[in-house]
């Protein structure tokens, strides 16, 4: 049993005994660090059944523990709240328990599955900062969940067809001279955003030529050639026109080569990626099966419906009146595919806040159908990320782009670290791997250490600060230990578990104690989609190992049952950091 477990049976007797009132629920906290103890009981709510004021209640509860707990050493009690205090037999026999656990912080299969869909890009432009944001939290929420027990699945949906893929083919056909990637000395993807960015350019000087011929802006946008002919060429597409795929298929080609190379530099990876051109004529058969069973509808204009006001949202339209399908129709297709691959237990969609409406239709459509993999259908929604400054806007001056973030970062890196000379012995080599480390360990915690739901300022300076509230700052404190470790193997001196005798000093046993939350985090991070519960964590560890270090001495201590616990201890929360900061998609360096 966890001490949690064993207090909360100890406290449930001690209630019975005393108060002769069965206590089925009993909830514990951590102690407010203002006051001594590690575990908070509230009494409030058993000062009506027990009548007796709360802080009575505390203090005959906690006489109690002291008394007949095998884990309680004393108590305090401050209004209704009786803090709890441990013996170190119990604080050494905890670590114990941590140390020996195979991968602590990792739980057995719980025989569930679950796919995790995120990216999800445009084959028209390359990555930005927001894909980033999509990606950390997609690939840590897949390492969080898989540490769960949950056997992951990551997928990915492409959109690599449609009028804003046809607007790139366009200008590139009619400007791009033969340019090639390898020509151009850019990567596919910047390439075919370049000439995206050219249609917008030459679409918005048609329209201001058309508007000075007479004709009103929204007219002007409708009739402008380049328009008209980027549609003509979706028709071809979809009706297979040689010439058009083949251009399709190169300029994708590009893509999907430029997108591998940002995928491998920020260590994202998929298990299967679906193509919105294999999918977007699917969800038409389940159309018709609604049809059949009432679920939709069909206006006058052969349009078809669904009323989702029942459910607090509105009519949804879900195919049109020339029978062409719309995005929900394509997104039902695809889910159902999804299912029918895999038949997994839940499926999460990691997409930006823009679409939650999208979401709940589409989750709302699934129940009307009654499909059962529908319960198990969430939503992982994302507020935006803005910038304190323009200085990192592309040249778009719109979008901030990917992977001139993760250079500029590197650089960053490169810079801070040089300049406080910790790296003057290292191969070149080794300090190019720490400058990456650095920079995507500071990118990936600083957008992975807020609440999801929550829009974010991401400050590059700030975020790479090697203190405060940062990835570098963790990363520094795993490599300060590491030194320690690799000291101790040098002098040949292997951590211990003390002896039952030994008298713990408070720094350790917060040390022991904060090490004890990480399961419970793991826990809650899974159950709540939410990495920055982790983010959190590693910087709470971290903080509580530099307190520690800095309260007792590691080598010098006179006892050597202390030096040999203090080892043991300083390997076991680098493990824990290590492990936590995996799951959120970062590496540590060993030294830095």
């Amino acid at each position: 049993m966890t001490i949690e477990a064993i207090l909360k049976e100890d406290i449930k007797k001690a209630i019975l005994k005393n108060f002769e009132v069965v206590a089925d629920d009993i909830i514990l906290q951590p102690t407010k660090k203002e006051f001594e103890g590690f575990y908070t009981f509230v009494t409030f709510s058993l000062s009506k059944a027990a009548r007796r004021a709360p802080a009575e209640i505390g203090q005959i509860i906690g006489a109690d523990l002291q008394e007949n707990s095998s884990v309680v050493s004393h108590f305090n009690v401050v209004q209704g709240f009786l803090n709890l205090s441990l013996s170190d037999v119990t604080w050494r026999n905890l670590f114990s328990d941590i140390e020996s656990a195979p991968v602590f912080g990792t739980f057995p299969s719980n025989g569930q599955s679950v796919m995790v869909e995120f990216s999800s890009p445009n084959t028209n432009k390359p990555l930005h900062l927001g894909h980033l944001r999509n990606n950390f939290l997609g690939d840590s929420l897949s390492r969080i969940l898989k540490a769960s027990g949950y056997d992951v699945i990551k997928t990915c949906l492409v959109n690599d067809r449609g009028i804003h893929i046809c607007k790139s083919m366009l200008a590139y056909r009619e400007l791009g001279n033969g340019e090639t990637p390898e020509s151009s000395g850019l990567k596919g993807d910047h390439l075919a955003g370049k000439y995206y960015v050219q249609f917008d350019k030459e679409y918005k000087a048609q329209i201001k030529q058309l508007v000075a011929e007479g004709l009103t802006e929204e007219v002007a946008g409708k009739k402008a050639p380049w328009m008209l002919e980027a549609q003509r060429l979706l028709v071809l597409w979809e009706n297979g026109d040689k010439e058009t795929v083949d251009l399709w298929n190169k300029m994708n080609g590009w893509v999907y080569d430029g997108f591998r190379q940002t995928y491998d530099k920020i260590g994202v990876s998929f298990d299967k990626t679906y193509y919105e051109s294999n999918t977007y004529l699917l969800g038409k058969d389940i159309i018709e099966e609604g049809l059949q069973n009432g679920v939709f509808f069909k206006k006058e204009d052969n349009s078809v419906w669904i009323d989702l006001k029942e459910e607090g949202l509105d009519e949804k339209l879900v195919l049109r009146s020339d029978g062409t399908s719309v995005y929900i129709t394509q997104d039902l297709g695809t889910t159902e595919l999804k299912n029918s691959d895999f038949h997994n237990n839940r499926y999460l969609w990691v997409v930006g806040n823009e679409q939650d409406y999208h979401f709940k239709v589409l989750f709302a459509i699934l129940k009307r159908l009654g499909r059962t993999y529908a319960e198990g259908c969430y939503h992982i929604s994302y507020g935006m990320v803005d910038l304190p400054s323009g200085k990192m806007k592309s040249r778009e001056g719109t979008v901030v782009d990917a992977d001139e973030l993760v250079s500029q970062m590197i650089q960053t890196a490169a810079t801070r670290t040089q300049e406080l000379g910790k790296i003057d012995d290292f191969q070149s080599e080794e300090a190019v791997r720490l400058y990456d480390q650095l920079a995507l360990g500071a990118l990936k915690y600083f957008l992975l250490k807020v609440d999801p739901k929550k829009r974010m300022l991401f400050n590059p300076e700030e975020s790479i600060d090697f203190q405060g509230h940062t990835g570098p700052f963790i990363q520094y404190t795993y490599a300060r230990i590491r030194s320690i470790i690799r000291k101790a193997e040098q002098a040949e001196l292997a951590g211990s578990i003390p002896s039952e005798t030994y008298e713990m000093h408070a720094a350790e046993r917060e040390l022991i104690f904060a090490l004890s939350q990480y399961p419970n985090r793991v826990a809650a991070a899974a159950n709540e989609f939410a990495p920055s519960v982790i983010s959190l964590y590693a910087f709470e560890l971290a903080k509580t190992y530099n307190q520690f270090y800095a309260e007792v001495s590691i080598f010098s201590d006179p006892n050597p049952e202390a030096v040999k616990f203090r080892i043991a201890l300083s390997k076991v929360v680098s493990e824990t950091i290590h492990h936590a900061l995996e799951l959120l998609g970062i590496e540590v360096p060993e030294r830095m």
